[in-house]
């Protein structure tokens, strides 16, 4: 937990430099406080044989099950089995403004891959920022936003991994009120694994999509993409095939008047090439809420 604090302290310090040349831009009143919030998330997912567990912005789930993979590769002559996993993470967030929130925490997973289901255990820890370059503000640039993780498995032994997860979107609103618009960006994932004999190749996805929220606040978001992988080994054998197939995610989200989350659904369907299903419960727990 010391290394998040400290990498949250860095990234602070360098999201105040960055955005600092804005300051002086005639923008509305911040409130004095920032959002500080768990950020609760509670994933199931199933997972074909012979792949791992990719999509949208899952790399905790992945980072787990790819450290498991490679600590039982040798063992598993059949390549790998299908899995269930339950997967929470409790990243703590911290809206720094309008445009900048930075986040750190650990996750904690229990997996079925056939025997039985493993004892929950924290499996990894997380940091990162997200932060928009640009703002459309009614104008005819899209809001480009850029969130960057960094994600790394416990017990830091043989067979960690750390995982460098990237994603650029880009948000076209339709109207003044941002309460429809439409969506394009890509996730890009590079993984390292503390092994000579292991390598994960990047996962890259190409999206499109859009969202509409009702003034009552409830908010939907989809989006339709290409993810392609490039396959994982291990001691010269095939741990994961490489793959290039569609991915469909889908997000119901109740906000509130100030556009602060209470509580979210996300449906994730991605074919590795068989399908793979994924549901998210996002109900994050405020200490300040503006």
């Amino acid at each position: 937990m010391r290394a998040i604090a400290m990498g949250l302290a860095c990234l602070a310090i360098s999201a105040s430099t960055a955005f600092s040349f804005e300051a002086e831009e005639d923008t509305p009143a911040k409130p004095a406080v920032p959002n500080i919030y768990l950020d609760l998330r509670t994933i199931y997912a199933t997972i074909p044989a012979g792949t791992l567990g990719l999509g949208f912005g899952s790399t905790s789930l992945s980072a787990a099950l790819e450290a498991l993979a490679v600590r039982r590769g040798t063992t598993l002559p059949n390549g790998l089995p299908a899995a269930k996993s339950i997967a929470v993470d409790l990243p703590l967030t911290v809206d720094v403004n309008d445009r900048v929130s930075l986040y750190g925490g650990v996750s904690g997973s229990a997996t079925d891959i056939g025997g039985g289901w493993s004892t929950f255990d924290v499996t990894s820890w997380n940091i990162g920022v997200q932060a928009d370059l640009y703002q459309q503000n009614g104008g005819p640039i899209p809001t480009i936003t850029l969130q960057s993780t960094l994600t790394q498995s416990v017990p830091n032994d043989q067979g960690m991994t750390n995982s460098f997860n990237n994603i650029l979107e880009f948000d076209y609103a339709l109207d003044e009120d941002e309460t429809r618009g439409w969506l394009a960006g890509m996730q890009y994932t590079y993984t390292t694994i503390a092994s000579p004999f292991a390598s994960i190749r990047p996962n890259t996805i190409l999206y499109a999509g859009g969202y509409y929220q009702w003034p009552s606040n409830w908010k939907f978001t989809g989006r339709l993409g290409v993810q392609s992988f490039g396959g994982a080994q291990i001691a010269g054998r095939t741990l994961a095939e490489s793959f290039t197939q569609p991915i469909l995610r889908l997000d119901l989200d109740r906000m509130d008047d100030n556009d602060n989350r209470v509580f979210g659904i996300t449906a994730q369907i991605a074919w590795m090439p068989k399908p793979s299903y994924q549901v998210t419960l996002r109900t994050p727990l405020y200490a300040v809420r503006n």
